[in-house]
């Protein structure tokens, strides 16, 4: 995951709606179905996605009354925290 995408992403989900990046996921697992994707790009694909699913996670904090920055650092550590154990 990385953060600047995240923040892009959150901005992205503030001007807009956040149905537009719950779509985009949708339509992305979609296309991990057919036969002929590349490992490879399966692997960006797999990267959007967390990426996008990350800024939703950002996204429901920050609607709970927490700051931005704070979510952010919040989420990145439960991330790092996740790839240690």
């Amino acid at each position: 995951m990385k953060l600047p995408v995240i923040k892009h992403l959150i901005q992205f989900i503030e001007d807009n709606d956040e149905d537009f990046v719950i779509e985009t996921i949708e339509t992305l697992e979609a296309l991990t179905e057919v036969p002929s994707i590349k490992d490879e790009e399966l692997d960006v694909i797999g990267e959007l996605i967390s990426n996008m699913y990350g800024a939703i996670e950002v996204n429901k904090m920050i609607k709970d009354g927490t700051p931005k920055k704070e979510a952010l650092n919040s989420f990145m550590k439960r991330v790092l925290g996740s790839i240690d154990t």
